[in-house]
């Protein structure tokens, strides 16, 4: 098929898309696996090598936050609720509700291991601090906030791609710059990587504008099937470039994580050409997985903001109470990977208690 004729005038692809769905789904359960992970390297963990590689250097990066920040953008191009204003007042509440979860991830945790003297937590003396850390769903709110002032100013996507390209490499040449103040680390951290930081504006926001313009021509795709002709090349070769320059000069699975946290924007750029090629794969799934599967995968896209901030709450809550009762207890790859499932469960169904009873509650005020 011709490119010209790849594309409709209008809207075509409307309505929830299935293979966003499963690559969000996806996504989710990756990082609620990685962040187990993060949570028993601070105790008494015996994880293999592969299971750390796999889980944390492989899926638990470009397979789950990249996409999550791509598919982001995606949706920006499907909401209903895209005006300027809108998105600013949204960015503004997810970082809000960044810092609530830097509570539960961070500050809670903390204190509750020095009330429980069960060992010496790697932050010891700045654990408020840790408040303020710019992880996702910070990133996240920045993000609305910067998108939503360049939408009220008109941006066309080139001029979008010009300023994320920009930025992205600032990000690159001033990443790991230290101030010398640990305050002054934490507010720059919002922007580019100091410490503290796990996804500084600069370098990500490269991520949800390749998805915001990547979704304005997949609403339009006439035939998905040609859309992603190439994703297994586009896959494997993403994948090459990660695994070579992770060995050779530090990229997004490299063993320092911080080569990801602060990815530079040739990293960015094959993040972009991975995640459309991942869209890809979960397309081609889509005719092997049975109905009531697609339906999790669903109900995970749909609950992912909700999720994502309950697994917080619960991932370290139940380790610290687990080494408070089992002292002796080593965390092997079963028990890692029984602990992340049994989290992804309850972490879902707490989301959707909540989603049930958000809806009581408005309807009570109709």
């Amino acid at each position: 098929m011709n490119i010209q004729n790849l594309f409709s005038d209008k809207k075509v692809n409307t309505g929830r898309q299935v293979e966003l769905d499963i690559a969000k789904g996806l996504a989710i359960v990756f990082m609620i696996f990685v962040h187990v992970i993060t949570i028993l390297e601070y105790f008494n963990a015996d994880l293999s090598s592969n299971y750390l590689f796999v889980f944390d250097n492989v899926l638990g990066r470009p397979y789950a936050a990249v996409i999550f920040m791509f598919c982001m953008g995606v949706g920006i191009v499907y909401s209903r609720h895209s005006q300027w204003n809108t998105m600013i007042k949204r960015g503004v509440k997810l970082y809000l509700l960044g810092i609530l979860v830097n509570f539960f991830e961070f500050v809670l945790p903390y204190y509750l291991v020095l009330f429980l003297a069960l060992v010496s937590l790697p932050f010891e003396g700045y654990a408020e601090a840790l408040l303020f850390v710019v992880d996702i769903l910070a990133f996240a709110g920045i993000t609305f906030v910067l998108m939503g002032i360049l939408k009220k100013f008109n941006f066309s996507n080139k001029k979008l791609i010009i300023v994320a390209v920009v930025l992205s490499l600032i990000g690159t040449f001033l990443r790991f710059t230290d101030f010398g103040d640990p305050a002054v680390n934490l507010v720059a951290g919002n922007l580019i990587g100091t410490d503290f930081t796990a996804f500084p504006l600069f370098n990500w926001f490269i991520i949800p504008i390749a998805g915001y313009i990547w979704g304005q021509y997949f609403i339009r795709v006439k035939d998905k099937r040609e859309f992603f002709k190439f994703w297994p090349i586009l896959l494997i070769v993403s994948a090459l470039y990660f695994f070579i320059s992770s060995k050779l000069w530090g990229g997004v699975f490299s063993e320092d994580i911080v080569f990801y946290y602060y990815l530079n924007t040739l990293d960015a750029i094959f993040c972009i050409i991975n995640a459309h090629a991942v869209i890809g794969l979960c397309y081609r799934l889509i005719k092997f997985i049975p109905d009531s599967i697609i339906k999790i995968f669903t109900i995970l896209s749909t609950n992912i903001n909700n999720i994502y901030i309950a697994q917080w709450f619960f991932i370290p809550i139940t380790i610290i109470v687990i080494i408070y009762f089992v002292k002796d207890i080593v965390f092997n790859d079963f028990l890692a990977a029984i602990i992340s499932i049994i989290m992804l469960i309850v972490s879902t169904l707490v989301a959707l208690g909540y989603k049930k009873l958000r809806n009581q509650l408005k309807n009570r005020k109709c």
